[in-house]
């Protein structure tokens, strides 16, 4: 897969996506989040792939924010409408792959930077990383999802001083906040996202795929996540997954999982 904006390549059942605008420290523009759905689209797809892992390029940022110059001219309905393709086609869309992605953070994650890594089903952060939701110092709200999935991470309170204040997060307050999962040396990050993967990668990709819709049905409204829960249980017995981990089980042995 080539690409203008990011970096795409997988090995070993491992995806690695990379935002490669670095002259710009990776700032979301149009074509980027048109890229990265492509990408994360195709990996999805891609049944070899059992994790997807998402960085940024160089050693300052994740994603410093979404391209301002883009719309800085913008009216109301073209506004609402950049914020409602952007979740419809990036940000919402890694939030539901079935695939686990896990965010990277290598530096800054500003903005539409922060959105971007919140979507993804867990984050690991870099010591020098730094996180925050800046939109109101600029007039504006967090418009890819910020203002929902902040608070579900780190609380109501803890979310309206950060987007209030435009405040920043060093990385270890957003492990503290819950935020991020492990902070560690950059030069460590990607070893230790792949050995989360390895790990996740012993498991059932199909379980994996129904155990991320149900735990995504409990934020969602007038969806009862424990329904699903109940119907994604059920529906795990029909699969090979299911028969091959309880064999295995039974038989004291290690799984051999298909995602079938």
């Amino acid at each position: 897969m080539n690409y203008e904006n990011i970096l795409a390549a997988s090995e070993n059942g491992i995806a690695t996506i990379t935002i490669n605008r670095p002259t710009k420290l990776n700032a979301l523009n149009k074509a980027t989040i048109e890229e990265l759905h492509s990408a994360f689209d195709a990996f999805d797809k891609d049944h070899s792939i059992r994790v997807i892992l998402l960085t940024g390029s160089g050693d300052k940022a994740f994603v410093a924010g979404a391209d301002i110059s883009e719309f800085a001219n913008f009216s109301v309905s073209e506004g609402a409408e950049l914020a409602a393709k952007g979740q419809a086609t990036l940000f919402d869309f890694v939030e539901n792959l079935k695939t686990p992605v896990i965010a990277a953070v290598n530096g800054f994650a500003l903005g539409g930077g922060l959105e971007l890594a919140m979507s993804c089903h867990f984050r690991i952060a870099s010591d020098n990383a730094k996180m925050g939701l800046p939109e109101v110092s600029l007039g504006v709200i967090p418009g890819y999802g910020g203002t929902q999935r902040l608070p579900q991470l780190v609380g109501k309170g803890k979310a309206m001083e950060l987007i209030m204040t435009a405040g920043m997060l060093t990385a270890e307050e957003a492990k503290t906040a819950g935020l991020v999962n492990h902070v560690v040396p950059q030069s460590e990050l990607l070893e230790l996202a792949n050995n989360i993967a390895q790990k996740i990668m012993k498991n059932s990709p199909v379980a994996i795929g129904k155990a991320i819709e149900a735990i995504n049905a409990n934020f969602k409204d007038g969806v009862d996540g424990y329904a699903v829960e109940i119907k994604n249980f059920g529906d795990a017995f029909r699969t090979e997954d299911f028969k091959e981990g309880t064999g295995a089980f039974l038989e004291k042995r290690k799984p051999s999982f298909t995602g079938k």
